[in-house]
């Protein structure tokens, strides 16, 4: 039975519980509540990890050409892109990521970067370590909204893929938000192994982790206080190929 449409609220909740399910939608609500703490002082943040298989082939076998995917080296260098944490690309750089960039006529249409020994969390206090060095990570992988559902993400996955093959690189691992549905099932489509969740709850200086791997819980107040957690591909299946359509990857 459809829900009247003079209960909003209770729209909204069918709408969350049908897209991530009872658990996440109540992870969510508990985030929504803390975003309403003045000066943003606590938030929530609830993370899938998962490996993506490097491997040779085409994604796109020979479409989107006309998307070009070329790096990035400086941050000088970088077009105007999505709002970010300040000083957070500055920091991915000093930590030596490589931004790929998506560019068409109209200008840049999507990048992701790509860091070779595990990274520095932007958004909590995390730190996240590979255990193999056939590992790399990748982190932001984001498109100009009018350009979901086209080649963009698939030329970026392309171009990713042929960079970390030839430095050896078989998986990739990534973090993404359990709240964001479409991005959970753009990996999927690429044959995404789960690594693993965490939830991170920040209120002030204050941080408290609960996670799946070790070290499970965490909590710490000071900047310095920050959990790694590592990540082991090496006991993951035979990596498939690149067989896969720009079809089934669009978003």
């Amino acid at each position: 039975m459809a829900l009247s449409p003079q209960f909003p609220l209770l729209q909204r909740l069918a709408a969350s519980v049908a897209q991530l399910g009872w658990r996440d939608s109540a992870w969510l609500a508990v985030a929504r509540l803390l975003e309403c703490v003045p000066g943003g002082r606590c938030a929530l943040y609830r993370y899938q990890f998962v490996a993506q298989a490097v491997a040779p082939g085409s994604l796109c076998r020979g479409r989107g050409q006309s998307i070009a995917v070329t790096p990035c080296l400086a941050e000088a260098d970088l077009p105007p892109g999505p709002e970010r944490r300040p000083g957070a690309l500055r920091e991915r750089y000093r930590q030596g990521a490589q931004c790929l960039l998506a560019r068409d006529k109209s200008g840049m249409v999507g990048w992701i970067w790509l860091l070779r020994h595990g990274c520095q969390e932007d958004e909590v206090r995390a730190r996240y370590a590979l255990a193999s060095n056939q590992s790399s990570w990748d982190l932001d992988v984001w498109v100009q909204p009018e350009q979901r559902g086209g080649l963009v993400f698939a030329r970026l996955w392309e171009e990713a893929n042929a960079v970390l093959y030839a430095q050896g690189v078989r998986w990739s691992c990534s973090r993404i938000s359990r709240f964001n549905r479409a991005s959970l099932g753009a990996h999927a489509r690429l044959g995404t192994h789960a690594l693993g969740t965490a939830t991170f709850i920040r209120c002030g200086r204050w941080q408290w982790m609960a996670a799946s791997l070790p070290p499970y819980v965490h909590l710490s107040r000071r900047p310095d206080d920050i959990p790694c957690l590592a990540f082991d591909t090496s006991s993951l299946p035979h990596f498939p190929s690149l067989e896969l359509t720009c079809r089934i990857l669009k978003q």
